[in-house]
C-alpha cells in the first residue's frame, strides 16, 4: 500500500469514527488552525521568501491574515450555516416538515497551487473542516519549502488523522487521484484541471476547478487614466504577476495607450524604485522553467516598460508591452508573470466582441465613471467575476462567491460558499400517518375532479412568512376589536350612569338653593 493511499484510508477511518461532524469539534479544531498563523509567522514568513521572495510583510497581508479572517467568520457562523433551513411548501405539504440539512460529504481531496501556497490550499481546508469532512491536503512541490513547513506544522495544530498533509511532485499527486474521494478541489491551470476532472470521474466524484485564463482589463478614455493604471499595476506585478485574477491584458483606446504606458511606467517606479531588482517588496518568479516561459512571450513585442531579466536570480522586471497583436504568442495562453500587453480597440463593441471571442475569463476588469458602461460589460460578457475601478479586491470579501466559468473553472468558494461547495445539502421532508384525506387525491383511480385537486394543492406555493404575518395582523385585529368593545362598552355604562343621577342632582341643588 502507498504511502497516499494509507494516508486516505486514515482520513477516511477517522471520518467513519463520526469525530469530524459534532459542531464542538469542528469549532476547536479551527481555532487550532487559527493559532498556527499566530504563533508561526516567522516560520511560514521565512519559507515563502525562499520560494517567492515575498517580503516579511507581504506574507502576512497576502497568504494568512485572509485566512485568519475566513477562520473567524466561520467559527461565528457556523450553527447557522449547519442547521436546518426551511423552505417553501405547497399546500399538500403544508402541515410537514421541509428543510435542507447541510451534511458532511466525507473525505475531500485538496490540492494547492503554488503561486499563494497558503491562501490557496488552506482556505478550502477551512471550508472542508466547517462543513464536517476529512480533507487530505496536497501543497504544491513548486513552492517546495512552503510544502515542507506546511507537512510540518499543520499535524501539531489540527486533527493529522482527519488532516493528514502529502507530499510531493507529479507522481504522488497521480497515485492519490487514483484513489476514491467524496470531493476534489484543485487549484491550478486547465491542462491539469482536465485531468484531475477524468481522474475524478471513474469515480464519480465532484470537483471544483480553481483555474485561471486571461483576464481582460478595459480602460475607458474618459475615466481618470491616472487612478486606474495606478490600481492596474498593483494588480498586475504584485506576486511578480503571479496571481490567477490579476489583469493579464489591457483593452484601450489607441488615443491613450501613450498615457497608459507613462502613468504605468511612474507607477512602477513609485512602488518598486528606480530598480525593482534590489526592491523588497517584488518579488521573483518561483523557478527558471517559469522564468524562461515568461520571457519566451517578448517574442515579437515592442516593449515599452521593463523587459529585462535575470535567469540566475529568476527576476523579470516589471515590464509593459505596447502595439501588442491579437495573435502575439504573448495572447495565446495565461501570462502568470509580469508582462502587461496593450492592445488597441476603436470602440466599446471592439473591446466586448474580443472578448467573447476567447476562453470565458476568471476576471473581469473595467475601469470607467459611466455606469451603463460597465453594465453593459457585465451584460454582454462572461467571467468568473467582474470588478469595476480596481482589481484583486474581489478575492477579499467572502460574502462573493469566488469561482471561474467554462475555461476558467468551475464551482465557487470563500465564506459560506466554501461551506455548501463542500457540503452535500440534503433535502428532508417529515410526515406524520394521519390525515390520510388529503392523500386520497394522488391514489388511484385517477379522476378529472382529483386532478384539478391536486393541480391547486400542489402548484400553489404557500409564504409561511406571509402567513405569520397575517395570522398575527388577524390576531392584532380581533384584539384591537375587543379592546374597542370594551371601551365602548365602558363609554355607555358610564354615560347611563349618569344619565340615571342627573335627576337626583338636580333635585339635590334644588333643594340646597331653597333652603
Amino acid at each position: 500500500m502507498s504511502r497516499e493511499q494509507k494516508a486516505v484510508d486514515r482520513a477516511r477511518k477517522a471520518f467513519s469514527t463520526g469525530r469530524s461532524k459534532p459542531l464542538e469539534y469542528r469549532l476547536q479544531q479551527l481555532k487550532s488552525l487559527r493559532r498556527l498563523f499566530v504563533e508561526r509567522q516567522k516560520d511560514i514568513a521565512d519559507a515563502m521568501m525562499k520560494d517567492l521572495r515575498k517580503s516579511e510583510f507581504s506574507t502576512p497581508l497576502y497568504e494568512t491574515m485572509g485566512l485568519e479572517g475566513e477562520i473567524d467568520l466561520a467559527v461565528s457562523h457556523l450553527k447557522e450555516w449547519a442547521a436546518p433551513r426551511p423552505v417553501a411548501k405547497n399546500l399538500m405539504t403544508i402541515s410537514d416538515q421541509v428543510y435542507v440539512q447541510p451534511e458532511p460529504l466525507g473525505v475531500v481531496l485538496i490540492i494547492g497551487a503554488w503561486n499563494y501556497p497558503w491562501a490557496v490550499t488552506i482556505q478550502p481546508l477551512i471550508g472542508a473542516m466547517a462543513a464536517g469532512n476529512a480533507a487530505v491536503v496536497k501543497p504544491s512541490e513548486v513552492s517546495a519549502h512552503t510544502a515542507k513547513v506546511m507537512e510540518e506544522l499543520l499535524p501539531l495544530y489540527v486533527d493529522k488523522e482527519l488532516y493528514p498533509v502529502v507530499t510531493g511532485g507529479v507522481a504522488e499527486t497521480q497515485e492519490l487521484l487514483k484513489q476514491r474521494f467524496d470531493h476534489i478541489f484543485y487549484t491550478g491551470n486547465s491542462v491539469v484541471g482536465k485531468v484531475v476532472m477524468e481522474a475524478a470521474s471513474r469515480h464519480l466524484t465532484p470537483v471544483t476547478l480553481e483555474l485561471g485564463g486571461k483576464s481582460p482589463c478595459y480602460i475607458d478614455k474618459n475615466c481618470n487614466i491616472s487612478i486606474a493604471c495606478r490600481r492596474i499595476a498593483w494588480g498586475k506585478f504584485t506576486n511578480c504577476g503571479q496571481t490567477c485574477i490579476a489583469p493579464d491584458y489591457i483593452l484601450c483606446d489607441p488615443s491613450i495607450q501613450d498615457l497608459v504606458v507613462e502613468e504605468i511606467r511612474q507607477n512602477v517606479k513609485e512602488f518598486y524604485t528606480e530598480n525593482p531588482k534590489t526592491c523588497p517588496d517584488y518579488g521573483r518568479i518561483v523557478n527558471q522553467r517559469h522564468y524562461r516561459r515568461v520571457m519566451s512571450m517578448l517574442d515579437g513585442c515592442t516593449v515599452a516598460v521593463g523587459g529585462d531579466g535575470d535567469e540566475s536570480d529568476c527576476y523579470i522586471a516589471p515590464t509593459v508591452l505596447c502595439d501588442v497583436k491579437p495573435d502575439a504568442k504573448v495572447m495565446q495562453e495565461e501570462i502568470f508573470g509580469p508582462l502587461l500587453p496593450i492592445l488597441t480597440v476603436g470602440s466599446v463593441d471592439k473591446a466586448i466582441d474580443f472578448i467573447n471571442q476567447r476562453e470565458k475569463p476568471l476576471a473581469l476588469y473595467i475601469y470607467s465613471h459611466d455606469s451603463k458602461l460597465i453594465k453593459r460589460f457585465i451584460s454582454e460578457t462572461s467571467s468568473g467575476g467582474v470588478v469595476a475601478n480596481d482589481c484583486l479586491v474581489q478575492f477579499s470579501v467572502s460574502a462573493l462567491p469566488f469561482g471561474g466559468v467554462g475555461n476558467s473553472g468551475m464551482g465557487a468558494y470563500h465564506g459560506k460558499h466554501t461551506f455548501d461547495q463542500l457540503s452535500h445539502l440534503r433535502g428532508c421532508l417529515i410526515k406524520q400517518l394521519k390525515m390520510e384525506g388529503v392523500n386520497k387525491l394522488r391514489y388511484p383511480p385517477h379522476t378529472a375532479k382529483k386532478l384539478g385537486w391536486a393541480r391547486f394543492l400542489i402548484l400553489k406555493q404557500v409564504d409561511l412568512g406571509q402567513m405569520k404575518r397575517l395570522a398575527m395582523l388577524a390576531i392584532f385585529a380581533v384584539i384591537a376589536a375587543a379592546v374597542s368593545d370594551t371601551l365602548l362598552s365602558c363609554s355607555v355604562f358610564n354615560t347611563s350612569l349618569s344619565i340615571c343621577h342627573l335627576p337626583k342632582l338636580q333635585c339635590a341643588k334644588t333643594h340646597s338653593r331653597k333652603s
